[in-house]
């Protein structure tokens, strides 16, 4: 977290009471159950949502105790999304250490993942926020999660469209990333205008954002990853560098090798090149871009202020990671 926003000391601060906020709204009496979730406070990734929630509050009337609070709300809704996720995935390893799930069960992390959206909506509701706004956060993560039940809907179906893709990534990450900033904005007392303005701002970035992802498993390091290159693939979850590969692919040749009972490291590798062969990466990143073009776009319109500029900086490079 410190590394990604080091040239911001002062967000780095922020970012670090938000932490200690979570850590005070998730003890317990239960030994057992503090053992479990500190890992994954501790582990905080680059904490990009909180964050933009108070660049995207400082273009208002700015009040550190009241964003931090809802910035950490926030970061604990989208930590309960992680914790559920990693359960349906099976997944071993999130943010570079071991999972809920893998490590104690998978009935341990759903009820781990279920508290922390309680805790987050007690923070939300008892803090004065505007009704407007815990409906909106509500709407959010109702999104986030039709996003992921049309991901698992469609799962192993090689006919699976761009417009699908759109849909559900629009849903399972764009939601809280737009919400994010809008939150920030809208509790700031901004006009509805530039709380828009920073809503869409949030989703073209987090559009950009989970492509770039997606493209990772097909083009990047497992250990850049913090887990399994290509996880998506095995699990049947189809993504857009391989919905573009098969609709040029008129010989099915990438169908025969999904048609495997069980895809061994061989399998993948043959996939991976297939996908490259029919301009799967390339045509991803170029809708990557188109995504980040809108991004940029609409940040320019911004009013001009310093936050104008972090999340101009700041989009730059996390939209162009290496893939």
């Amino acid at each position: 977290m410190s590394i990604f926003w080091g040239k911001y000391p002062d967000i780095v601060i922020e970012l670090d009471n938000i932490k200690k906020i979570i850590k005070e709204n998730v003890k317990s009496s239960e030994k057992e159950f503090d053992e479990a979730i500190s890992p994954l406070v501790n582990a905080g990734g680059k904490m990009l949502r909180p964050a933009f929630l108070l660049l995207a509050a400082k273009f208002g009337e700015y009040d550190p105790k009241k964003m931090q609070n809802l910035a950490a709300a926030i970061e604990m809704m989208h930590m309960a999304t992680l914790v559920h996720d990693d359960v349906i995935d099976e997944s071993k390893l999130r943010r570079g250490v071991e999972t809920v799930q893998h490590k104690y069960s998978k009935e341990y992390a759903v009820y781990i993942g279920d508290f922390l959206f309680c805790q987050s909506f007690i923070m939300v509701s008892g803090f004065g926020y505007s009704t407007e706004i815990l409906r909106d956060i509500s709407k959010a993560i109702s999104k986030i999660c039709m996003g992921e039940i049309r991901q698992y809907n469609i799962r192993y179906m090689r006919n699976t469209s761009l417009k699908k893709y759109i849909k559900i990534i629009s849903g399972k990450t764009a939601a809280l990333f737009a919400i994010s900033f809008y939150a920030g904005a809208k509790e700031s007392n901004c006009n509805e205008k530039t709380s828009k303005l920073l809503g869409r701002v949030g989703y073209y970035i987090g559009m950009a954002f989970q492509i770039i992802d997606d493209l990772l498993d097909y083009s990047g390091d497992t250990n850049k990853l913090g887990k399994s290159a290509q996880s998506d693939l095995i699990k049947g979850y189809y993504t857009l560098p391989l919905i573009y590969a098969m609709t040029e692919d008129v010989n099915d040749e990438i169908s025969t090798i999904l048609d495997n009972s069980t895809l061994n490291d061989s399998d993948i590798s043959k996939v991976i090149i297939l996908v490259n062969k029919y301009n799967g990466i390339d045509k991803a990143r170029n809708l990557a871009d188109k995504y980040t073009k809108k991004a940029f776009e609409y940040i320019e319109r911004l009013p001009n202020c310093e936050s104008k500029e972090i999340i101009k900086d700041v989009s730059r490079k996390l939209l162009n990671r290496n893939f």
